[in-house]
């Protein structure tokens, strides 16, 4: 795929997304999307058949990711820095792919649910990151903490809607509570 399709999906999916999370799954159409991206309903239908292969698309670009991560730290030493590491990346994956995917789920859960593919090894992938990051000889205490650090950075993200924050701020928060949970 060249750059200039694959800046084109991205685009798509990001204007998508946006207008299923305002306006709702079923109330936005493929022409709508069309419009707002200001290219022709045939040009979306070269990259997408149809809006549920918009929402697979977001999907898997958001487990793509996380795998990406599951297999970097399976390459590296296991210790505290691993730890720090994969909090920061998962802090980053979630800001970068899963704030506004997290409000469109929310808002349309039974899309999600009839759609989302690998939903079923979402928690395996997460239970793999933490085996990784925690290692074999974690008290169930130190496994505990990692788990709850790395599932609060989404939660957080979410929560953090509506407060009138900057992007920064939540960062930093995010950054701190998920930081002090593994202390």
């Amino acid at each position: 795929m060249s750059r200039r399709q694959s800046d084109t999906k991205a685009d798509i999916r990001r204007v998508a997304l946006e207008l299923f999370t305002q306006r709702g799954y079923e109330a936005t159409s493929l022409r709508e999307i069309a419009e707002r991206l200001g290219v022709t309903k045939a040009a979306l239908y070269y990259h997408f058949h149809s809006k549920e292969d918009i929402v697979r698309s977001l999907f898997g670009e958001h487990l793509a990711a996380l795998d990406d991560l599951v297999a970097w730290a399976t390459k590296q030493p296991p210790g505290p820095d691993l730890r720090t590491e994969v909090i920061d990346r998962m802090l980053r994956l979630s800001l970068e792919h899963g704030r506004q995917t997290m409000q469109f789920a929310l808002a349309n859960q039974h899309v999600v649910r009839d759609l989302h593919p690998g939903k079923e090894n979402m928690f395996e992938r997460l239970r793999t990151l933490f085996d990784i990051v925690t290692g074999p000889d974690a008290t169930t205490e130190e496994a505990l903490r990692i788990r709850v650090a790395l599932l609060s950075i989404n939660t957080t993200v979410f929560a953090a809607q509506g407060l009138g924050a900057t992007d920064e701020q939540i960062t930093a928060a995010v950054h701190d509570i998920a930081h002090r949970l593994t202390r």
